[in-house]
């Protein structure tokens, strides 16, 4: 593999993992509201290997160039993440940061497993993640290195995995860390959080729903 090919790969993971968005909002979610962040960022990471997965197949190309495919997987990723924010600010109003306890007559917290899904749904069912991978990672493959192209990208791939896992970790840690003994604070960018994960819901949704609202309108 290209060293200098390798470095800018370098820089540029680490670039995006460190653009907040919504992997950015779930970790801090999990490192105010769970006892351990470590299934959400496991999750999250989990996501991203499935896209490295699908590249080293081949399958990840061929997805991309099927834009009626693509396009259900965002309707999907919309309604879900839809579903997460929601799902977040209706735990905000009983969840108490300073404990990390729920609040009396609140919902129980959902199991280990289940927030290991919700984040690797989350980075999974994420079209621009696809194309991260489709578009991105075979920038920096080398035809000439020694090793096989596929070998190439599935090492860049786990790469960014091993890179989100750590920043996504440091994110919910340092959550944790500076918000939790501010339980006013805490609410405040969990109720953040949830908003974030709704309004880019709602963006991808519309986005894939202007078409045929176009269309509709053309034909009338």
């Amino acid at each position: 593999m290209n060293p200098q090919l390798f470095l800018a790969f370098l820089v540029l993971a680490v670039a995006l993992a460190c653009t907040p968005g919504v992997d950015w909002a779930y970790s801090i979610a999990a490192g105010l509201r769970q006892r351990s962040f470590a299934p959400a960022v496991a999750g999250l990471c989990g996501g991203y290997a499935l896209h490295t997965a699908l590249l080293v197949l081949g399958l990840a190309a061929l997805l991309a160039g099927m834009p009626g495919v693509l396009g259900w997987l965002t309707a999907a990723g919309a309604l879900y993440l839809l579903w997460l924010g929601f799902s977040t600010l209706r735990s905000w109003r009983g969840a108490s940061f300073s404990t990390g306890a729920a609040a009396p007559g609140a919902a129980a917290p959902p199991s280990q497993f289940r927030i290991f899904l919700q984040g690797m749904g989350i980075s999974g069912i994420n079209p621009k993640g696809l194309l991260f991978f489709v578009a991105l990672v075979p920038q920096f493959v080398s035809p000439d290195a020694a090793l096989p192209v596929p070998v190439q990208s599935g090492l860049l791939g786990l790469t960014f995995v091993l890179l989100v896992g750590v920043i996504y970790s440091c994110v919910a840690l340092l959550a944790r860390k500076l918000l939790q003994a501010r339980p006013g604070a805490a609410r405040q960018v969990t109720l953040a959080s949830g908003i974030i994960m709704l309004v880019l819901g709602a963006l991808l949704l519309a986005e894939q729903l202007a078409p045929a609202v176009n269309a509709a309108l053309n034909r009338g």
